[in-house]
This record gives C-alpha cells, sequence and structure tokens, in this order.
C-alpha cells in the first residue's frame, strides 16, 4: 500500500483551529483506519513548492505514491476508492455517494460559507446584503431537511459524503444557523460523535497548540 501523507499548515490563529479543512481528511482517514502521516508547510511563507501542490496556496492536499491530490472533495473521492467506509461498491451507492458530494460543496457549502464568514467577522446583520445571505441559506436549509429527516446518513451507510455535509453544516452551527432546522442539528450531532471525527478534530487541535510551543521557544 502507498504512503499517504496530508500536507497541512504548520500554524494557524486561534480563530480557525478546528475548521481548518485537513479535519475533513483526517476524519476521513480515521474512519478507514487507514495508515497516514501528517506534514506541514509554513503559514507565513507560502513558497513555490506549496503552489506546485496547491494552486491557490491553500491546504490541505494528499499524497498518495507519485499521485498529489489537492481540494478536500478530490480527496476525498479518492480515499473512497481506496476503502468501503467510506463509499459503497455497488454503483447507486457510489452515485449516491458522489452526488451528495458535490450537493455538499456545490449547492450548501455556497450558501454556508459567505453566511458564515460574515457571522466570523460580526458584520451588521440589519442590511440588504445580510438578508440575502441569510435567506439563500434558510432556502438551501429548508430543502436539506426533509432529506435528513428521512435517513441517518445521505448515501445510505456513512460516506464521503456525510463528512463534507456535516462539516459544511457544523459551521453554520456554530454560529446558531440550524435553530430551526432539527433535522440537520440533530445530524451533525450524529457524524461528530463518531469516534473518528472526535480523534480527528482532537489531532488537529495538538497540532497547531505543539505549534504555539515551538513559537515560543
Amino acid at each position: 500500500m502507498a504512503d499517504l501523507t496530508l500536507t497541512t499548515f504548520d500554524w494557524v490563529p486561534e480563530g480557525p483551529r478546528g475548521l481548518v479543512r485537513d479535519l475533513r481528511v483526517r476524519w476521513a482517514l480515521e474512519e478507514a483506519a487507514l495508515p497516514y502521516r501528517v506534514a506541514s508547510v509554513p503559514f507565513d511563507d507560502r513558497g513555490p513548492a506549496h503552489f506546485a501542490h496547491q494552486p491557490f496556496g491553500q491546504v490541505p492536499w494528499l499524497t498518495d505514491g507519485d499521485l498529489s491530490i489537492f481540494e478536500t472533495g478530490a480527496i476525498l473521492l479518492h480515499l473512497g476508492e481506496r476503502s468501503e467506509k467510506l463509499m459503497p461498491t455497488g454503483p447507486r451507492g457510489r452515485a449516491e455517494t458522489t452526488k451528495w458530494v458535490f450537493a455538499a460543496l456545490n449547492s450548501v457549502e455556497m450558501a454556508s460559507l459567505p453566511w458564515a464568514i460574515s457571522k466570523f467577522m460580526g458584520h451588521p446583520t440589519d442590511t440588504a446584503a445580510w438578508k440575502f445571505v441569510d435567506d439563500f441559506l434558510k432556502l438551501r436549509l429548508k430543502h436539506l431537511e426533509p432529506v435528513l429527516a428521512s435517513r441517518e446518513w445521505l448515501a445510505g451507510s456513512f460516506s464521503v459524503a456525510d463528512i463534507l455535509m456535516a462539516d459544511v453544516l457544523r459551521v453554520v452551527d456554530q454560529f446558531g444557523g440550524l435553530t430551526d432546522s432539527p433535522a440537520c442539528r440533530a445530524y451533525v450531532a450524529r457524524a461528530t460523535g463518531r469516534p473518528a471525527f472526535i480523534k480527528a478534530h482532537a489531532d488537529q487541535l495538538a497540532h497547531f497548540a505543539a505549534a504555539d510551543k515551538a513559537r515560543e521557544t
């Protein structure tokens, strides 16, 4: 089996910790019990070697032998090919997983990300711009709510689609955006209660905490 290496930042400020997207990949690797190591690149100095792997200067990326893959959706679909714990093997289950991967990243995160950023930045909520962002998210949640009320996991069994959708919704929930979406909230709680998420989250926090100590010395 080829070596898997997850690359993330060596350090980030306090605010985004627990939210950096290498968490999604850590989570998938823990669910599948795939052996991997974590490598770091400088947060403060993104050089040519970084951009060679990730053309936007972001993280994470995954190397699998001589393959280098960026974008969490692409990474998780790649890992899904390696483990039945991450993607069903039948054509229907694979199709369900794939379409919900894209739905999480395109339909839901497109609405959730500007909403969450506005909340994080403390932007005023009495403007026309905020109403547009808020209404857009509420519309997406309105359509997602009955889906999640009718099933435990998006593709029948837990898959990479759930890692992505739950992580997208988790940020909204942190800012109180799922108050009127009980099925979405219950889904996030189910997903983030899994041992693999708990370990991945703790590992990411520990990674950046260790970087704090290194910077102090």
